[in-house]
Formats: structure tokens, sequence, C-alpha cells
């Protein structure tokens, strides 16, 4: 299973590594080499086999979603602190694979985010937006802290969408002023659709081969889209269109790779709906009201929270028992 996630991950990589350059693949080769040693290491201290854990493949998804989540241009040490803040912290320390309540890859994302925001904040430009090429030579010099000059930074570097919308909105800037900026290119955002639209290839891609259910996916898409069309319905000039909200950030990698985790997600049919709404209704509560652009990490976190309470209320009726 854990391999058609990673396979179906693949479009967005590569689009991911188009349209923000090679830093996607440092970040993963990174992530996924110390999740692996730091799964290792902690079987080791348990006691339990090393092989089985690891050859299934599920430290290998958490490490490839968190390298994915985090910033193309990211210097090496954040993607190596995250992926021990996943296995060791957000995993193993709960009881290992299965008895984590929390994503580990969105754990590790927040405490990274809380920890060095502005590390976090530095996105590559789309390439069609880009001055200055991002080559691998420049994007292994962000790699390793050993930065080219400021002008060529300020030549591929910039605000995310997301972060630029909410800070120009908080200036009292209306939408139709904020989108002739060109970083939200002809359609919604530059470079960011394509991405989306990669994973959400991949996404139901996983439907069709019945890895993951409908349900959470669908939950999380219609929930983000009901609140967000019904502001945009009030104000359209200070609320951003429902499609702004689904195609960017990490909105499609959300509704499709993290809040589908088999372990920390819903368990019932009706669960799985209402857990991934609130999802949904929560990314845009802490991206429209919160202090961070975008909510995804956040949202899934808290709602895990909610995991037990929803399942508990939406159990199916058991054949020839009372309800």
């Amino acid at each position: 299973m854990m391999l058609w996630v990673l396979m179906a991950l693949l479009p967005g990589i590569l689009v991911m590594c188009w349209q923000f350059g090679y830093g996607v693949f440092f970040n993963i080769v990174i992530a996924v080499s110390t999740a692996l040693l730091a799964e290792a290491c902690m079987l080791h201290l348990r006691g339990r086999p090393i092989a089985p854990f690891i050859t299934d493949l599920s430290v290998v998804v958490t490490a490839v979603l968190l390298a994915l989540s985090l910033p193309t241009l990211a210097p090496w040490w954040i993607p190596f602190i995250g992926a021990i803040i996943a296995v060791v912290f957000a995993k193993h320390l709960y009881g290992g694979l299965g008895y984590n309540p929390f994503n580990p890859a969105m754990v590790a994302f927040a405490v990274l985010m809380v920890s060095f925001p502005k590390d976090m904040t530095v996105w590559a430009l789309p390439s069609s937006l880009q001055t200055n090429e991002l080559g691998l030579a420049n994007a292994l010099a962000v790699l390793i802290d050993q930065l080219p000059s400021q002008e060529l930074i300020d030549g591929f570097t910039a605000a995310t969408p997301l972060d630029h919308m909410k800070t120009r909105l908080g200036l009292n800037e209306v939408i139709g002023e904020i989108r002739t900026a060109p970083l939200f290119g002809s359609w919604v955002v530059a470079g960011w659709e394509w991405v989306a639209i990669a994973y959400l290839c991949g996404g139901v891609f996983l439907i069709y081969k019945k890895v993951i259910s409908w349900q959470i996916p669908t939950g999380l898409l219609a929930g983000l889209f009901s609140i967000s069309f019904l502001f945009y319905l009030l104000d359209p000039s200070t609320s951003p269109s429902p499609l702004f909200h689904l195609l960017g950030g990490g909105t499609i990698l959300a509704a499709f790779f993290i809040a589908t985790d088999p372990v920390t997600a819903s368990t019932t049919n009706k669960g799985r709906i209402i857990y991934a709404a609130l999802i949904g209704a929560l990314i845009y509560v802490i991206r429209t009201w919160g202090g961070y652009p975008d909510g995804v990490a956040f949202a899934v976190i808290l709602i895990n929270m909610a995991v037990p309470l929803i399942d508990h209320y939406t159990q199916p009726r058991v054949y020839g028992h009372k309800k």
C-alpha cells in the first residue's frame, strides 16, 4: 500500500521540481535518509525487529510527505530535524506505528514552522517568474547554507501566494489589486496549480486502486469549498475565491495523502466525512484569521485530537441491536 502511495506522489514531485527547482529532491533525500536511520535506532532501542518495520515503507512515506511540505530552498538541517521529530517524537514515543494519535509529518512541520519561521517561508518562485536561473549549483548552495549573492537570491525567491494574499489583505488591499502581482499568474496561482493538479491525478489513482477511500478527500475539499464559497459570496473583494484555496498551498496534498493517513484518520464512513470536512473548514479559518498563511498542518493535528470522539458517535448500527 505504501508503495502505491509513493508512486502516486511521483507526478507531484516531478512537477514541483519543474516549477520550483531541484531543492525538492534534496529535501526528500535528507528526510528519507534521516527517517530511516531514526526508525532503525528507535526500533533497536525498543528491542523490536528492524527489517519488517522499514521494508513496509511507512516511514519513507512519512519522510516524503514532510519533505514535500517544506520550502524547496530550506537548508539541510530543516528536513533533518523534521524527520527526527516525526519519527522519534511524533511516532515512537507514542508506541510506534499504529499508536500515534497525530500525523507525524504534520507534527514535524508544525514544530519547524513555530521554531524556524524565517527558514520555513523562503520559497522559490515558479520557474516562469524567476529572473535568475535556479540551477542545481544554486539549489545546492542554499541547501548547505552557503547562499549565493543577495541579488541572485532576490531573483528566485518570494512569499507563497497564500502568504502574499494574507499580508496584502492585512494592509487593506482588495483582491483585484492583489491579483495584479505576477505571483498569481493568469489563472489562479502561478506554478502552484500545476502541482495541485499533479497531486490530484495521483490521489484519484489511489482511490481507483482502493488504497484510500473517497470520503476523506471529498469531505476535505467540500468543507473548504463550502466555507470559502460562502465568504466569497458575501464579499468577493476581500475573500479569495474557492479555487484559490483549493489549488493554493498544500490543499490537494492534504486531501489525498495527509488527511488519509490510516492511523490517525477516522475509521467509520460517516466519521471520515465529518473528520475531513472539519479539517477543510479549519484550514480556511487558519488561513483567514490565524497567524499562518497555510493552516493544513495545524488543522490536521487539531482534528486528529477529535478522531476518537468522532468515531464514538459515528459507529454503524449492528444488525439485530437497537441503536
